[in-house]
């Protein structure tokens, strides 16, 4: 998850993929849109496939978090 960087102010604190300006919600949206990630990774030369994957365990993990506060 070191992949998954927060800064204040850099995106409006979301959190992003090792410190660039790319966000989380970026990728998963390129990839919900149907993009693959041969495409997003030509589109966005600085991302690699070890983004994708933690950006997607990133999600992975942040929905299990809601569903195990919201059981409680």
């Amino acid at each position: 998850m070191d992949r998954i960087t927060l800064e204040p102010g850099k995106r409006g604190g979301r959190p992003c993929v090792r410190d660039l300006r790319i966000t989380v919600y970026d990728v998963l949206s390129m990839l919900s849109s149907g993009m693959s990630t041969a495409e997003i990774l030509d589109d966005f030369p600085e991302l690699t496939e070890q983004d994708i994957m933690a950006v997607l365990a990133f999600a992975a993990e942040r929905e299990h978090q809601v569903y195990s506060l919201k059981a409680q």
